[in-house]
């Protein structure tokens, strides 16, 4: 029997991108990212540190994260982001890549910066179903 967490690392494994909402404490930002992820339900994300979504993870690491939009099925994700560094970089850059090798091209390049979002609360909603499925997990 498959439980909730399998459901929700697999329906965030078939997807390749989401969007990812920040915050300054007064503006919000969301923009369309590329993931990685792994069987803890962890996202991988880079970044340039110039974007408005960089400054504000540095500013307040709580993050939203949507996944999925098409066939009435979505993951909202809320978790926590913080810069990767040193071998954790090198460990989740392994992720990162493998699910988006297109992206390579921008490893070293200036400016650019690694984040790893850890899951606080997920809500995965399946409205194709009657009633709605909708179940959510706090990590």
């Amino acid at each position: 029997m498959t439980t909730q967490r399998q459901r929700i690392l697999e329906f965030i494994k078939k997807h390749q991108i989401g969007v990812i909402a920040t915050t300054d404490g007064v503006k919000p930002e969301a923009a369309v990212v590329e993931y990685g992820e792994t069987d803890d339900l962890e996202l991988i994300i880079d970044a340039f540190i110039s974007s408005r979504k960089c400054k504000n993870i540095f500013q307040n690491p709580k993050v939203a994260f949507v996944i999925g939009w098409d066939d009435n099925i979505t993951i909202q994700y809320d978790g926590e982001a913080t810069e990767l560094k040193g071998v954790e970089l090198a460990k989740y850059k392994v992720v990162y890549f493998k699910k988006n090798p297109q992206a390579k091209k921008w490893e070293h390049r200036e400016g650019i910066t690694y984040f790893k979002i850890v899951p606080k609360w997920i809500r995965y909603s399946d409205l194709n179903k009657s009633p709605w499925e909708v179940f959510e997990i706090s990590l």
